[in-house]
């Protein structure tokens, strides 16, 4: 296929951009880095320097056309949630990176005579809120907090998408890697023997690792039983304090220095709700049709993740 990437020149496009090329596709790379992948570009990988939350990036044509030969699109644009503090401004950034890309892109696909077939649209398990004791499945309904909020004008944005484009909404649990998200900041500490859960240790963490985030991107492109919308996360949930644990243990190091959760809210502000609050999501669609995962498990996942050749 030849694939339209948005939003995939971070943490998980490390992994996404080399996977989809070695399946064949033609990938074409969206992004605000002039380079992100040097080393990879070629005769299957081409890069547009864009910012695609600007409307006048969508005005000359650049992006239009890269939506016309696109047979289908990934979009996971948005700026990281947990980085800074929530200022009103920032949420500001928060929002339109996602919910402002999403709109141009998909009136950029409604005006085509042929839009793209699919588009596999970001969203996150923040769709839910946040709670101790409620489990949630794909026709849980939406939270009432902020997160909540951007997810829903997120997917929103992504139903717009014309007749005919397939539209797969993948509302994704913590990233598992060993060179960002969560674990890569928590990795440094806990190899110094300085780990442990954050905050109460009872908050539920919903996590997939990016290996089986890449494979599920891959196979909702391609197969075309795949449509609406997909809890994207592991089967095993825990909780912070026995990810800690499991952490621990991976690494051979202790896990018993918990980080409080005052400490965290004064260096991240509203942005520590991410990891002091969570929410228990069950992959019930994925297990319907059979999606096969690699790491199922967290103790797999964490070794397959802190392993050397991870890096």
């Amino acid at each position: 296929m030849r694939l339209l990437l948005l939003g995939c020149s971070g943490f998980v496009g490390r992994e996404l951009v080399p996977f989809l090329l070695e399946l064949g596709h033609e990938v074409t790379l969206v992004s605000r880095q002039a380079q992100p992948f040097p080393a990879l570009v070629g005769k299957r990988l081409a890069c547009l320097h864009f910012d695609p939350a600007d409307p006048a990036n969508w005005a000359h044509n650049g992006l239009d056309v890269a939506v016309s030969q696109s047979d289908g699109v990934v979009n996971l644009a948005g700026e990281p949630i947990a980085e800074r503090r929530w200022t009103p401004a920032h949420r500001d950034v928060l929002l339109q990176s996602r919910v402002r890309t999403t709109e141009l892109l998909v009136a950029s696909m409604a005006r085509l005579e042929t839009p793209p077939g699919v588009l596999v649209n970001g969203s996150a398990v923040g769709f839910y809120g946040t709670s101790l004791e409620a489990r949630f499945q794909e026709t849980s309904p939406a939270g009432n907090d902020f997160l909540a909020e951007i997810c829903q004008r997120w997917e929103d944005a992504s139903d717009q998408a014309p007749v005919g484009c397939r539209v797969v909404k993948l509302r994704i649990g913590i990233v598992l890697g060993p060179d960002g998200g969560a674990l890569g900041k928590m990795l440094p500490v806990f190899r110094m023997g300085f780990g442990g859960p954050v905050g109460s240790g009872r908050q539920w963490m919903s996590w997939i690792h990016r290996h089986d985030l890449c494979r599920l991107i891959a196979t909702a492109l391609e197969d075309v039983s795949f449509s609406g919308v997909y809890n994207a996360v592991s089967p095993e949930r825990t909780t912070m304090g026995s990810f800690a644990r499991a952490l621990g243990q991976a690494l051979g190091r202790p896990s018993l220095l918990p980080v409080p959760g005052p400490l965290l809210q004064l260096l991240l502000g509203d942005g520590a709700q991410v990891v002091l609050e969570g929410q228990q999501v069950l992959p019930e669609r994925l297990q319907a049709q059979g999606f096969a995962y690699q790491y199922p498990q967290l103790n797999a996942a964490l070794a397959a993740a802190t392993s050397p050749a991870a890096h």
